[in-house]
């Protein structure tokens, strides 16, 4: 919401006298412009909520910090277990943060 109301409401305006209709307007016009005002934010909600819970739980798999305390308790290997676990979220933080660093950097390069 914050993204369309960012957009200044000259843009529905113009877009109106064009003869477009709302959804037109909304579709061609309004969200391009939003989407571009909120990728830091969304990007930066993405990368927290990876943090928070972990994406491996939508596929139906156990979450990473569920298993490595079972398998930490059961081997008694808690350093390793631990350590192994950091790598893996701090290279799945990585990776999304490159992939919408790499989005956003696309969209910068269409608005000019």
């Amino acid at each position: 919401r914050a993204g369309i109301e960012s957009v200044p409401k000259g843009q529905m305006e113009a877009a109106h006298s064009l003869g477009m209709t709302t959804f037109q307007a909304m579709r061609l016009v309004i969200l391009p412009q939003a989407i571009r005002n909120i990728m830091p934010a969304l990007g930066n909600d993405f990368v927290a909520m990876l943090k928070d819970s972990s994406l491996v739980t939508l596929l139906a798999v156990r979450d990473l910090t569920q298993q490595a305390k079972l398998y930490s308790g059961s081997s008694f290997r808690f350093r390793e277990t631990y350590l192994v676990l950091t790598f893996l979220y701090l290279t799945m933080t990585i990776t999304l943060s490159l992939i919408l660093r790499w989005y956003e950097r696309r969209i910068r390069t269409e608005e000019r």
